[in-house]
């Protein structure tokens, strides 16, 4: 049984080359994955993806195997250099492909406009029109109040003429009216009052349920403050869940800023650091873990929650005295923008 599974096939030619590359130097070296993690510092986990041509190595990783192996690190790095320029292009091609999705998604999920337009006209129906039947402008009277007496008038001979009885009678009557009109709209201040001063308590509306937050992808262990103080690549949030949203040369370091929007959280990363830098992670005034490099490898710090990738910062002091950091910058946009993503830590 051979002891490498097939490479990927949409791989890159510099990327397959380099990793089966990679997987000689083991073979010749006689080494398990297990022994070449142990003497390069680097995980077992992280050898697999490198040997798999899942991730590819960062040049710490190469020049710690150059040196377990007794091979000469220069040709080493000239055959890794192409490499990671190819896995640099791929992952900015998936993640143009990725946010295109997720903008078509967004385009097709349900809740656009309904039948309605904004004008507020129904389908095929014309603006200011009135029900049939309906006079238009003409308002709805309350019942009661003001009403005028529509019986028929009193027929009276050609010959006979209203005398003051009659004209008396219609005065009462007209202040019987406007008596009984104030005696209701009074009726319905004082109904009012009272229903308003009524201390029966209401029953209040059952609050709807709450939608649960949706799960986290598989293999992720942790989001947003849970993650505070856990390695990244133990709680899942590396791979293709995390980007490079700022970063800055520090000597002959580079310090950056690494967030998984997945997790909800950032970490500093130091790259090609010796023995006695260090790096931290900041965000809105917390301050996070702290790392120092022992050896000449990449290091990382731990997880710190935060509110987007804006508001992390990383710092780097070299053993030099020498410092600097590296401000979050928002996420890439469909169009391309700021913000790598990149596998690993």
């Amino acid at each position: 049984m051979p002891r490498w599974k097939a490479l990927p096939e949409e791989l890159d030619p510099p990327i397959r080359e380099f990793a089966g590359h990679l997987r000689g130097l083991v073979d010749r070296s006689g080494l398990s994955v297990a022994a070449v993690a142990e003497r390069t510092g680097y995980s077992k986990t992280s050898w697999e993806r490198y040997l798999g041509g899942r991730l590819v190595a960062p040049r710490a990783a190469v020049l710690a195997l150059a040196e377990v192996t007794g091979t000469d690190p220069v040709r080493l790095t000239a055959l890794w250099e192409p490499a990671e320029r190819a896995w640099s292009r791929s992952e900015r091609r998936h993640d143009r492909a990725t946010e295109a999705l997720r903008v078509d998604r967004a385009r097709s999920a349900p809740g656009g406009p309904g039948p309605t337009g904004a004008s507020g006209r129904a389908p095929g129906g014309a603006p200011g029109r009135t029900p049939a039947g309906t006079p238009g402008g003409v308002r709805a009277q309350s019942p009661g109040v003001g009403v005028a007496d529509r019986s028929p008038p009193v027929r009276r001979a050609p010959s006979q003429a209203p005398g003051p009885g009659h004209a008396w009678r219609r005065i009462v009557m007209f202040l019987a009216g406007v008596i009984g009109a104030l005696l209701v709209i009074t009726s319905a201040v004082l109904l009012t009052d009272l229903g308003a001063s009524d201390p029966a308590p209401r029953a209040e509306p059952s609050p709807s349920p709450s939608a649960k937050a949706p799960a986290p992808p598989v293999g992720v262990r942790c989001v947003a403050a849970s993650c505070t103080g856990q390695d990244p690549e133990a709680m899942g949030c590396t791979d293709m869940r995390v980007q490079t949203v700022g970063s800055a040369r520090v000597g002959a370091a580079v310090v950056e800023v690494r967030y998984s929007g997945t997790c909800r959280a950032a970490w500093a990363r130091l790259r090609q650091a010796v023995p006695g830098d260090r790096a931290q992670i900041f965000a809105a005034g917390t301050e996070g873990g702290t790392v120092v490099a022992d050896s000449y490898r990449d290091v990382y710090t731990k997880m710190l929650a935060v509110d987007g990738p804006a508001a992390a910062r990383s710092c780097a002091t070299l053993r030099n005295g020498r410092s600097g950091c590296a401000p979050g910058r928002a996420l890439a946009s469909p169009s391309g923008g700021p913000g790598t993503a990149a596998g690993g830590h």
